[in-house]
């Protein structure tokens, strides 16, 4: 069975701190799929950046890539930034298979998550 490759690929920050929940998602992940391999990229400010990510990846042999944007919305670096550079990865990559979520935000799951933290703040 080949390994599927998972990247969560957030804005970035120069601040640690800001990175420990998108780690935090990733770990959960390759918790819930032992068959996949999960690495966080990021646009900018902070290493890995979405091509190194990937390389990393490939060099393990991973034939298939989903990208999940870990924006709330679809803003011009979901709309406008990640599909430059999906399409630069599919040239770079032709024997990969990339697939790439919308943004989290956009899932009704999400907003329904959202919205009940909203409700019912911690006490």
């Amino acid at each position: 069975m080949t390994t599927r490759g998972i990247v969560l690929f957030a804005h970035g920050s120069r601040d640690a701190q800001w990175r420990e929940p998108v780690e935090a998602v990733a770990r959960r992940v390759a918790e819930q799929a032992a068959d996949a391999r999960v690495r966080c990229a990021y646009l900018e400010l902070v290493a890995p950046d979405l091509p190194a990510a990937v390389a990393e990846l490939v060099a393990e042999g991973v034939a298939s890539i989903h990208v999940v944007p870990l924006f709330l919305g679809m803003g011009r670096h979901a709309r406008e930034d990640l599909p430059l550079l999906m399409a630069e990865l599919r040239q770079q990559h032709p024997a990969v298979q990339f697939t790439q979520a919308p943004a989290v935000g956009q899932d009704p799951a999400v907003i329904d998550l959202l919205a009940q933290l909203a409700l019912h703040p911690p006490q």
